[in-house]
């Protein structure tokens, strides 16, 4: 009987899995986050039977009720996360919460299988990740004077970056953290917010060629850093970012075809400068032709992806530990392998419903400042997601960086979180700024608010 259950489960993980995804696109059916309510009761539902299943799974096939500790401590994670956050902020978007909680919760499943002293860790980085985010929809409601900080975002994020060019580990040839106090840090991952906040801060106003042409400069020397320390999957991002974030301030394609060439140009740099990365790209073109070494990492990679086929091989039935570093840098691999291709896809999808979301915040958001902050937070993640999925099933060559919210490393979770609640805090200056607009009065009102806002600022 026990059998049977845990074969039929992985078919029930999927079928709410597809119908979670499916509920992440309906939601754009309406404008309005008080129409969406519904759909959202759906999510939390197949959200929650999605890690009954998956924790009952691990628990019943392993026998260790380890996992089903764990999971009601996840599901009381889950549920104070929801509640918290629409109870202190009742004009939240729930969509990119309940994705993320999703998200969380799938990396929860699949790294307390592989490592439970890992997920137990993650679970308490994600806890604190929360309560330091809690707080910043109110920051972004209280302060007024981001716009003010433009040198001293890129002073700070240089200077961090600098740090670790000159005191930190080196991690499989790259230096990219360092330890303070027994806990490893990761500070490129939190110089992407500096680096967002650089841009718009530089750009939202003025988009002269002198501006830009000063922006580039200092964008250019955080990347210069991130590749002298060779952490080129970073540098990678933060050149994209730069390069979509300018578009969008300026509308000039000259801009954009610059930024491609430039990026073209520095691909091949890279591949005659570093060792690492020639093997990269040669385990990516044939990780046959040296299985055991370059492409042993990729090989064991494709095996995962394609013994799972469309449904899985079902939890604890797999070997994702074949494949190296697969907590990190190759955990969609994993998932795939035991959850299935359909499961690997609804991830995907989940992540183009958060992006898209964001995009549509972006669009509607008046002040261009907050606007690029949106836009540029929604490129960075996508483009994050981009190259962990790519990487992993050999559409583009390896790069290291890790899967948001699913990937075990503290650093991404805390910057991921953050990144989504600095949405949330836009998104409700947003509500509030139609609420206003919607009052008798209309546009008088709207620009009574904006008229405040800007005093404020001038303090």
């Amino acid at each position: 009987m026990q059998g049977y259950f845990i074969e039929l489960s992985k078919y029930f993980i999927t079928l709410f899995m597809v119908l979670y995804t499916a509920a992440s696109f309906y939601v754009f059916r309406y404008r309005e986050e008080s129409e969406r309510h519904l759909v959202y009761l759906v999510q939390n539902g197949m959200m929650f039977l999605v890690q009954v299943l998956c924790f009952l799974t691990l628990a019943l096939d392993s026998g260790d009720i380890q996992f089903l500790f764990f999971f009601a401590f996840v599901e009381i994670f889950m549920f104070a996360t929801v509640m918290m956050v629409t109870m202190i902020y009742e004009r939240a978007n729930r969509l990119l919460l309940n994705n993320m909680c999703m998200l969380l919760g799938i990396g929860f499943c699949i790294l307390s299988r592989m490592s439970f002293q890992r997920a137990i860790r993650q679970y308490m980085i994600a806890v604190v990740s929360l309560a330091v985010s809690l707080t910043i929809p109110y920051l972004i409601s209280r302060i007024r004077f981001f716009k003010k900080l433009t040198w001293a975002y890129a002073a700070v994020g240089i200077a961090l970056l600098s740090i670790v060019l000159i005191m930190g580990e080196v991690t499989r040839g790259s230096k990219i953290s360092f330890t303070l106090g027994g806990i490893t840090f990761q500070p490129s991952e939190f110089v992407k917010i500096l680096f967002l906040f650089f841009l718009a801060a530089a750009l939202w106003e003025d988009v002269s060629l002198g501006r830009v042409m000063l922006t580039t400069a200092i964008a250019g020397v955080h990347v210069i850093v991130l590749v002298v320390s060779k952490d080129l999957g970073s540098a990678l991002i933060f050149f994209i970012c730069y390069v979509l974030v300018v578009f969008i301030a300026t509308k000039n394609y000259l801009y954009l075809l610059a930024g491609a060439a430039g990026g073209c140009t520095a691909a091949v740099a890279a591949y005659f400068l570093f060792g690492h990365v020639r093997d990269r790209v040669l385990a990516w073109r044939n990780p046959w032709g040296d299985v055991y070494k370059q492409g042993y990492q990729i090989a064991n990679s494709l095996f995962a992806v394609s013994g799972g086929s469309w449904f899985g091989m079902g939890l604890l039935k797999g070997d994702p530990k074949a494949i190296p570093l697969v907590e990190a840098d190759f955990i969609f691999s994993a998932i795939c392998e035991e959850l299935g291709g359909i499961f690997g896809i609804c991830v995907i999808l989940i992540c183009v419903s958060s992006f898209l979301m964001i995009m549509e915040i972006s669009v509607r958001i008046h002040d261009r400042f907050y606007q690029m902050i949106v836009y540029g937070i929604g490129v960075m993640y996508l483009f994050q997601i981009f190259l962990t999925v790519g990487g992993g099933i050999k559409f583009i060559p390896m790069t290291g960086v890790t899967l948001p919210f699913i990937s075990y490393g503290g650093s991404s979770c805390m910057t991921s979180m953050m990144m989504f609640f600095i949405i949330q805090g836009i998104f409700i200056r947003l509500q509030q700024a139609e609420g206003r607009e919607r009052r008798p009065g209309g546009r008088k009102a709207v620009k009574k608010g904006a008229s405040e806002d800007k005093r404020r600022e001038n303090g």
